[in-house]
């Protein structure tokens, strides 16, 4: 079900990243309807209606991320 939900996103709009870690991994968060605009990444569980469609954005955000992570 989770990959039908990721393939209508990609379609619709682009490819979608996550603005705290910057993984491609984010989906609507599950639930009632009301939730649809709210999105869940997979990766650093990242919940909230803000979202990245800008892929050197993403980049970016991502090497920080990752950076951050790799130090602790």
């Amino acid at each position: 079900m989770y990959n039908l939900i990721y393939i209508r996103v990609v379609a619709i709009g682009g490819i979608k990243f996550c603005p705290k870690c910057g993984s491609t991994n984010v989906y609507w968060a599950s639930g009632l309807p009301q939730l649809w605009s709210v999105w869940e990444c997979r990766d650093c569980g990242y919940r909230g209606s803000l979202i990245i469609e800008d892929g050197k954005l993403a980049e970016k955000i991502r090497g920080k991320y990752l950076r951050e992570r790799c130090s602790l």
